[in-house]
């Protein structure tokens, strides 16, 4: 127990040290973007093609380095899943408080942001992702710290699967009727509706399979992975 807690601090300290440097790079952007007008970012004002390449490029980075350090945590796929999930939530949800620290934003809990760039910009309220990663920061600390091993069999997985497809759908959703326009069909885009009634059937079948894994793990339930 002791060795998982420790485990815990120090990937907690690593996901709010990258979720700093994450917000610092936005408070730059919006500095060279958004002069005027820091604190809205819509209508949006789009990159040049060379910083949206190495935006994209950065993004990837990103990942990339919360799925190293994961695995270099832990040992068995399961486990360097749930760091991965670790890291990844309290990073989305730490963005955000820094960045109303450093910038008093967002103003508002169903302010819009562009939360990723690939394969095109997902776009929602920032409360929606923010809430994804409490779920993820929830589950995944439960099972790095848990005692029993823990198992994710095809029920359950495939509940987890189908709910973030859900709620993957609802970011992307918005700007995919931009798509056919190519990149300037999103200059000048400001948001509509958000589908909050698929986000909320994706995340409680998100939520379902985690709880269901939960108790898979303290019984003899076939192990997906």
């Amino acid at each position: 127990m002791h060795k998982a807690v420790k485990s815990l601090s120090l990937l907690f300290i690593v996901a709010i040290a990258m979720a700093f440097l994450e917000a610092a790079v936005v408070v730059h952007l919006r500095a060279l973007y958004y002069p005027d007008r820091p604190l809205m970012i819509f209508p949006l004002r789009l990159l040049p093609e060379d910083a949206l390449q190495v935006e994209l490029a950065r993004e990837l980075g990103t990942l990339i380095i919360i799925l190293c350090v994961a695995w270099l945590a832990e040992k068995n796929f399961t486990r360097v899943f749930a760091a991965f999930l670790f890291i990844f939530g309290l990073w989305d949800i730490f963005y955000y408080v820094w960045l109303k620290l450093v910038l008093g934003w967002p103003v508002s809990w169903l302010e819009w942001d562009v939360l990723f760039l690939i394969p095109w910009p997902w776009l929602s309220p920032w409360i929606a992702p923010v809430a994804v990663a409490l779920l993820f920061v929830a589950w995944s600390a439960w099972a790095l710290i848990a005692g029993t091993h823990v198992r994710l069999t095809p029920f359950s997985g495939t509940l987890f699967l189908a709910g973030a497809a859900l709620v993957l759908a609802t970011f992307l959703l918005p700007g995919f009727p931009l798509l056919a326009q190519g990149v300037e069909g999103f200059r000048d885009y400001r948001p509509g509706a958000f589908s909050w009634g698929v986000f909320s059937l994706g995340m409680l079948a998100m939520t379902a399979g985690l709880i269901k894994s939960v108790r898979d793990s303290r019984s003899t339930a076939p192990r997906w992975f």
